[in-house]
This record gives C-alpha cells, sequence and structure tokens, in this order.
C-alpha cells in the first residue's frame, strides 16, 4: 500500500454490525442495519468522529452462535473494525464474547435481553426483564388475571426471561400454571397450545427468539381460538406490523415505540423517512437502541479523545445521549436506565401506547465489573 493510502485508511473509523440477517432474527436485522445507517449518516454530514469519518461493516451472524464467532472473527481480525454494535440473539452474543475478549474491542450489545450478561468489553443499552416484566404482569394482575402460563425458545433468552417472569409473578401473588419451550427454530406450535388449552390461564406471556417465532406462535395461537389475554416480551413494532391482525390485542413492554411524542423522536421518525422512503422498515424496539448505541460510542470516543479499546470501555460508563427514546446513559453496572412504555397491537399491526414508566432502572446486572 502507498503511503498516502495507509494513512487514508488510518482516517476510518470503523464500526462492525455482526447481526442476524440469516435465521430467527431476519424478520427485524435489517431494520437494524438501517439505523445504524442514519446514524453513520449523520456523524459523517457534522464531521465525524474526532475528525475521522465512520463506516460500517455489516456481518450476518446466522442468529447463532457459531454464525456469530465466524462474524465477529472476521470484523475484528481481518475488517480491523474499532467497535461492535450489534442487535443479536443471545445464543449470538455468547458464542460471540469470547471473541470478543480475545480481540480487545468495546462491544455495544443493543438488544432487549435476559440480562447479566457480563464482560470487560461489553456495554448494553436494551433492556432487561427488570425492566420490561412488570408494566406487562401488573396490567394483568389489575385487570384480575390470577393464573398464567408462559412460552420461550429453549435458550438463553427465553429461559432467563421467563424464569425473571415466573419469580415476579409468583411474589406478586400469582400462580403459573405451565411453562413450555421450544428450538429456537421450532415452527410449530400445536403440541403447546394443547397444553395452555387444558391449563386454562387468565393469561399467557411469550419469549422467544425475536422474529420468526413470534409470528408462527401468534398466528397459530389466534387460529386455535385461544382468549386468554397475551403478553409478548419479545415482539417489536416492526413484527407486530407484520403480524397485523393476528397480534390484535397483544400487550408488549418496549423502551421505543414509534409514536412518542417528543421532538425528538419525531425529529429521528422524519430523518428515518427521508433517508429510506419507501423502503423504510418499521423502526422498533430492536433496532432504535442501535441508533443510540452508534451516538453513545462517538461520545465515548470523543471523551476519551481515542478509539483505544480501554479508554472507550472507561468512557462509555460516564457518557449520555439524548435521542428517540430520550436521555440514554448506560451507568448502571454497564446498563441503562430506562423509560418503558407498555403497548397494546392494534388490529392494523401499530402499537398503542397505554401507559409510560420514566427512568426505569435494569436493577442488579453487573456489580463485580
Amino acid at each position: 500500500m502507498l503511503p498516502g493510502l495507509a494513512a487514508q485508511a488510518q482516517e476510518v473509523i470503523k464500526i462492525g454490525i455482526p447481526t442476524g440477517l440469516s435465521g430467527a432474527n431476519s424478520v427485524v436485522a435489517p431494520s437494524v442495519v438501517q439505523s445504524a445507517e442514519l446514524a453513520v449518516d449523520e456523524i459523517n454530514a457534522a464531521g465525524g468522529i474526532l475528525g475521522k469519518k465512520v463506516a460500517l461493516e455489516v456481518a450476518d451472524d446466522g442468529s447463532g452462535a457459531a454464525g456469530a464467532q465466524k462474524a465477529a472473527d472476521s470484523l475484528i481480525f481481518q475488517k480491523k473494525v474499532n467497535v461492535l454494535i450489534s442487535m443479536q440473539t443471545s445464543a449470538a452474543r455468547n458464542g460471540m464474547l469470547p471473541v470478543v475478549t480475545r480481540g480487545k474491542v468495546p462491544y455495544i450489545y443493543t438488544s432487549l435481553y435476559e440480562g447479566r450478561s457480563c464482560n470487560k468489553y461489553l456495554y448494553a443499552d436494551g433492556a432487561v426483564p427488570e425492566q420490561m416484566v412488570g408494566p406487562i404482569v401488573d396490567h394483568f394482575m389489575s385487570d384480575n388475571a390470577k393464573t398464567f402460563f408462559l412460552v420461550g425458545s429453549d435458550y438463553a433468552f427465553g429461559r432467563g426471561m421467563l424464569a425473571f417472569t415466573k419469580s415476579y409473578i409468583e411474589k406478586k401473588g400469582g400462580k403459573v400454571v405451565g411453562d413450555e419451550y421450544q428450538p429456537m427454530d421450532a415452527t410449530d406450535w400445536t403440541a403447546i397450545i394443547s397444553k395452555m388449552r387444558s391449563a386454562n390461564p387468565d393469561a399467557v406471556i411469550f419469549s422467544t427468539a425475536g422474529g420468526a417465532p413470534n409470528v408462527t406462535l401468534q398466528k397459530q395461537y389466534k387460529a386455535a381460538g385461544m382468549k386468554a389475554q397475551v403478553g409478548n416480551l419479545s415482539v417489536d413494532e416492526g413484527t407486530a406490523k407484520s403480524m397485523a391482525a393476528d397480534a390484535d390485542g397483544v400487550f408488549i413492554s418496549a423502551s421505543f415505540l414509534t409514536n412518542i411524542d417528543t421532538p425528538a423522536n419525531k425529529k429521528f421518525m422524519a430523518a428515518m423517512k427521508a433517508k429510506f422512503g419507501d423502503k423504510l422498515l418499521t423502526p422498533n424496539d430492536l433496532s432504535v437502541p442501535q441508533y443510540d448505541a452508534v451516538y453513545l460510542y462517538k461520545a465515548a470516543v470523543e471523551k476519551a479523545k481515542s478509539t483505544s479499546a480501554d479508554a472507550v470501555v472507561e468512557a462509555l460508563a460516564t457518557v449520555q445521549f439524548d435521542g428517540p427514546r430520550g436521555k440514554v446513559q448506560m451507568n448502571a453496572q454497564r446498563h441503562a436506565p430506562l423509560t418503558m412504555y407498555l403497548g397494546q397491537v392494534q388490529s392494523d399491526g401499530s402499537v398503542k401506547i397505554v401507559k409510560s414508566f420514566p427512568n426505569v432502572s435494569p436493577g442488579e446486572q453487573c456489580p463485580k465489573l
């Protein structure tokens, strides 16, 4: 490489995005990439980070551990990214963490998840059970629900989220009358729906891998004529739109919904529409944290005055970004207090905000870091 080209190459800050463009997360991952693209466009138009242009390197992690290891290996050791910022399944995140540790790169995880993923290089700006479960369970209990049936995907997210949910329900005086799990790629929920029918719960709560499993489970639940109220801990607004009438009435808990009535969110939504036009995928609670995280990384690099991993990791706990979700700062044991919204899916797939909960703590996550 010529000296001039080497200097030019060093003037770029690379953000790696390993995400599930195939597999369980393929329904939502393209919207995550769009959020990152808007953030990078805005940042570059305003002069970049420390005067350097920002570039994205996107890799498909297949929504699973093996694919995530390959994606991280390629991004860190071949593409030489400065940071990983990604919405991924918990299986992908857990599979990737050893590669992150070996590569010594900051990693901002932008998905809602089961909590308590702790690593020297990891920060999370998505919601955890302590922030998501209460709004749904409390709402059902205020409507006289006493018995609950839980259904999840059989991996860290599904089991972790529902273990917290079960404990929360029991502490509040409710009863869990069944909890069932299927593999991440399951498409037939008939046997579990039959068990639900026998148990006859007042409410059901789902926690499947984000995207495709949500669609098949909810469609089959609706087709079976089940009447119990549904809360879903993994449906984002984009997936809800794709399900439309099948998801009518489902309650979700989110740190972002498109109709949050704030100037910052209106500005964000307008910018997304201007950039993507009729190709815009619905911004949602799995994609907007990606937008926030790119800005949080920018703030950390500028505070550290360096892209050095150790300096950035230290700075990430101290910076904040005021964006579509409001103020986000990952200062609570590498996680972020968030304003949460209880939403209800309407027959056209849109989500109506039922209630908001400001500044909800993520609780104890990584006390030893």
